[in-house]
C-alpha cells in the first residue's frame, strides 16, 4: 500500500513538472509536408504534315499527356520527381511520338475516308483496318512530325508553372529479352520553375528499418479521373498510409524500398515521408499482377532518401528542405496544436503573405480563428491541487478496488472460457437473459443451455447438472446485473463452482468468438444481432398489407431490421408499382436515406405480418465506426446495390 501512494505521489508530481517536447503527431507531419508536393503534367502537342492521296494536309491530334507527383526539395524553386514521369517531353521517345503519329493518319486519312463510304468509327472494324493500312504507308511517306512538349508544375494554390528538366537519371527499361537497357539509371529528374518563396520538405538522413510508418503523398490517376470529383483534385495531394515492408533491389542491383502503402498511376515521384515530416524515399514502380496488368497493393517500391541526396550531389541544392515558408508554416502548426492560437493566427498569416492561399494554411488559419472565437475549455490551472486530490483519493481508489475485487470475484473473460475449455474442464454455458432480451437477439453461444432468470428466482428450475460442475452464466443486462443475481442463487443451493461471464454476450461477440443463430440469417443480419444484444431496441408490429414506410417520405433518422416476417420493398418505374426484392428475417432495409440524407428512394410493405427492430442513425452511424465486419457486409450490399441498378439501367434503356 506504501509503495502504491508513492507511485501516486510521484505521478502527480510529474504532472506539475514541464514537459519536454513531445514528438509530431502524423497529422501535423502530413501538414507540414503537404504544401511542398506539386503534380507534374508532361504534355506533347503536334503538328504533322502528311499526304493521303490528295495532297497535304495539317493536323494536330490531341496531345499525349502523362501525370506524376513532384515536391519542392528547395524553396527557391527546385523540385525532384520521377525521370519516367517527365521522360516523354524530355527526351521523346519513339513510341510517343509513334502515337501521335497514328492519331495524326486517323484523324486525317482514315475518318475522312470513312466519312466518304458513310461509315463511323468502329462501325465496320474489317473496313476501318483495311483502309488504315493502305493509307498509313502512303501518309507515312512523306510525313513530317514538329513535337511541341511542354512540362508543367501545379503547386496546390493553384499556381501553374513551367519547369525544365536540369538533371535526368533514366528510368529502368528492359528490352525485348527482359535485360535492362543501357542507360538504366535511379528514375530521378530535378526540375526547375521560377524563382520565388515556395514550401519545401526536407530529406531524412536516417535509413528506414522496417515497420517504420510511410505515408505517400501523390496524386494517383484513380482520383484525378474520378466522374463525381472536381478539378480540386489536382491541387491537393492524396495520402496513404502503411509501413517500410522489405529491403529489395532492382534489376540493376540499386536498393528500393517495399512498402504496403496504397499507391497507383499519378503517385509516381511523389514523396514517401515518415513520422519526422522528413523523405524517406521516393514512389518509383508499383506492382503489376501477371493476368490482366492490374495493379497489386500491398507491394510498392521507394527510391531510398540516400540516394535522392546522392542524386543531389553536384548540383546547387545544398541545403534540401531549405525554405523561407518552412519555420514559419511549421511555427504556425507547433502553436495550433498547442493550443496557442493567437500565435497560430500570426504565423499562418505571414506563411499565407509568403505563398498565398494554399488550402492547407488557409484552412488552418481558419481553424485558428475559430478557436480564437470559441475557445475550447481550459483544464484546471491549479496543478498543485491535483497531488492533494491524489493523496486524498488514495485510499478512496483502494477502497473501490477493493470493492470492485469483489463484485467480480466470480467474473471471468471469454478467453478463460476459452481457456477452461482447451483444459478439458467442459464450462457449461448457461444463458440467463431475461425473456425481452432473449427474444430480441437470435444468437446464443454454442452449447449453451437456457434458463429462465424468473424460473429460478421463484425455484422452479434446478440446473440438471453435478453441484462441482463449472458453470459460466450469461446475459447482456448492464453490468452482468442479471447473472450475478442468478449466480448468487445458484450458489446458494449448492452450486459450488458458479463463475459471470464478463461483458456477457456482447463480450463475446466482441472477442470475435463463435455464436450460433436460432435461425437461418443472412451474413449482415447475423453481424447486426451481435451488436444489437440489448433488450432496449425499439420494435414495432406490421400487420400484412400495412406500408410500413412510402416512397418519397421523410427517412426520420431510421433504419430497420426484419426481426420477423416478410417485407416487400416497391418502387414506382414508368408510372407503374414494381417489387424490387423480398427480405426476410435478419435483412437490413432502410438505411440508403440515411446514408444519402434524402427521402425514401422506395416503398416499404408488410407481406405478412412483421415484427422489425428500430435502428436510430446515430447508432448505425456508431456500428459503422466501430464494428468492421458490418461495415464490409454494408459495403457489399452497397456494391451489389449499385450493380443492380447499373443492369437495371442498361436493361431500361435497351427496352427503350
Amino acid at each position: 500500500m506504501k509503495r502504491r501512494l508513492l507511485g501516486a505521489v510521484l505521478a502527480a508530481a510529474w504532472l506539475v513538472l514541464p514537459s519536454r517536447a513531445a514528438g509530431l503527431t502524423v497529422q501535423e507531419a502530413i501538414l507540414r509536408a503537404k504544401p511542398a508536393v506539386a503534380l507534374i503534367t508532361a504534355r506533347i502537342d503536334a503538328e504533322v504534315t502528311m499526304n493521303c492521296g490528295q495532297g497535304p494536309v495539317t493536323v494536330k491530334p490531341s496531345p499525349f499527356v502523362e501525370t506524376g507527383t513532384g515536391w519542392l526539395v528547395d524553396g527557391r524553386g527546385w523540385l525532384i520527381t520521377n525521370a519516367h514521369v517527365v521522360d516523354p517531353a524530355h527526351r521523346l521517345p519513339p513510341w510517343v511520338a509513334h502515337e501521335l503519329k497514328k492519331k495524326a493518319i486517323d484523324q486525317a486519312c482514315v475518318e475522312p475516308a470513312l466519312r466518304a463510304q458513310g461509315l463511323m468509327r468502329g462501325q465496320r472494324p474489317d473496313a476501318e483496318d483495311r483502309i488504315r493500312r493502305e493509307l498509313t504507308d502512303r501518309a507515312m511517306a512523306g510525313l513530317k512530325f514538329t513535337p511541341l512538349p511542354s512540362l508543367t508544375v501545379l503547386l496546390s494554390n493553384g499556381t501553374r508553372l513551367s519547369a525544365e528538366v536540369r538533371k535526368f537519371s533514366a528510368p529502368l527499361l528492359l528490352d525485348a529479352t527482359g535485360r535492362p537497357l543501357s542507360d538504366s539509371g535511379r528514375d530521378l529528374a530535378l526540375l526547375r520553375v521560377a524563382p520565388g518563396v515556395y514550401p519545401a520538405l526536407a530529406i531524412s538522413t536516417r535509413d528506414a528499418q522496417i515497420g517504420d510508418p510511410i505515408h505517400i503523398l501523390g496524386f494517383p490517376g484513380v482520383v484525378l479521373s474520378h466522374e463525381l470529383l472536381n478539378q480540386s483534385v489536382s491541387m491537393e495531394a492524396s495520402v496513404t498510409n502503411g509501413a517500410v515492408s522489405g529491403f529489395k533491389q532492382d534489376a540493376i542491383g540499386q536498393d528500393v524500398i517495399q512498402t504496403d502503402a496504397p499507391a497507383a498511376h499519378g503517385n509516381s515521384g511523389g514523396p514517401a515521408i515518415g513520422d519526422e515530416a522528413t523523405l524517406v524515399g521516393v514512389m518509383t514502380f508499383v506492382s503489376l499482377s501477371p493476368a490482366g496488368g492490374a495493379i497489386v497493393q500491398g507491394f510498392n517500391f521507394l527510391i531510398p532518401a540516400r540516394d535522392v541526396l546522392k542524386f543531389l550531389q553536384g548540383t546547387d541544392i545544398k541545403n534540401p528542405g531549405e525554405s523561407a515558408f518552412n519555420p514559419v508554416w511549421a511555427a504556425g502548426l507547433q502553436a495550433f496544436f498547442g493550443e496557442r492560437y493567437a500565435v497560430a493566427v500570426a504565423k499562418f498569416q505571414e506563411a499565407n503573405r509568403l505563398q498565398p492561399n494554399l488550402p492547407d494554411v488557409k484552412r488552418a488559419l481558419g481553424e485558428a480563428e475559430f478557436k480564437i472565437k470559441n475557445p475550447p475549455p481550459r483544464p484546471f490551472p491549479w496543478a498543485w491541487a491535483t497531488l492533494g486530490i491524489t493523496l486524498l483519493s488514495a485510499g478512496v481508489y483502494g477502497g473501490m478496488g477493493a470493492r470492485r475485487w469483489w463484485r467480480n470475484r466470480f467474473r471471468v473473460h471469454p478467453p478463460q472460457v476459452i481457456g477452461f475449455m482447451e483444459k478439458e474442464l467442459n464450462p457449461l454455458l448457461v444463458d440467463v437473459r431475461t425473456r425481452t432480451d432473449y427474444e430480441t437477439s437470435p444468437l446464443t453461444l454454442p452449447g449453451a443451455v437456457r434458463l429462465e432468470p424468473e424460473d429460478v428466482e421463484a425455484g422452479r428450475i434446478v440446473l440438471e447438472a453435478d453441484p462441482k460442475q463449472l458453470i459460466v452464466t450469461y446475459c447482456t443486462s448492464p453490468d452482468e446485473q442479471t447473472s450475478a443475481r442468478v449466480t448468487q442463487l445458484l450458489r446458494q443451493r449448492g452450486y459450488t463452482n458458479v463463475r459471470i461471464l464478463k461483458g456477457g454476450l456482447g463480450g463475446w461477440t466482441n472477442a470475435r468468438l463463435p455464436v450460433e443463430a436460432k435461425s437461418s440469417l443472412p451474413s449482415i443480419g447475423l453481424e447486426i444481432y451481435k451488436n444489437l444484444t440489448l433488450g432496449d431496441v425499439e420494435r414495432r408490429r406490421f400487420k400484412a398489407g400495412e406500408v410500413i414506410f412510402k416512397e418519397g417520405e421523410d427517412p426520420h433518422g431510421e433504419a430497420y431490421v426484419v426481426h420477423g416476417g416478410t417485407v416487400e420493398i416497391r418502387r414506382i418505374i414508368d408510372g407503374r408499382e414494381r417489387v424490387l426484392t423480398t427480405l426476410g428475417e435478419g435483412e437490413l432495409f432502410g438505411e440508403m436515406a440515411l446514408f444519402r440524407r434524402s427521402p425514401r428512394s422506395a416503398a416499404a410493405v408488410a407481406l405478412s405480418d412483421v415484427e422489425l427492430l428500430v435502428i436510430r442513425n446515430e447508432r448505425l452511424e456508431w456500428l459503422i465506426r466501430n464494428r468492421p465486419q458490418l461495415t464490409i457486409e454494408l459495403l457489399r450490399r452497397l456494391s451489389d446495390w449499385v450493380v443492380s441498378t447499373d443492369r437495371e439501367r442498361s436493361e431500361r434503356a435497351a427496352r427503350a
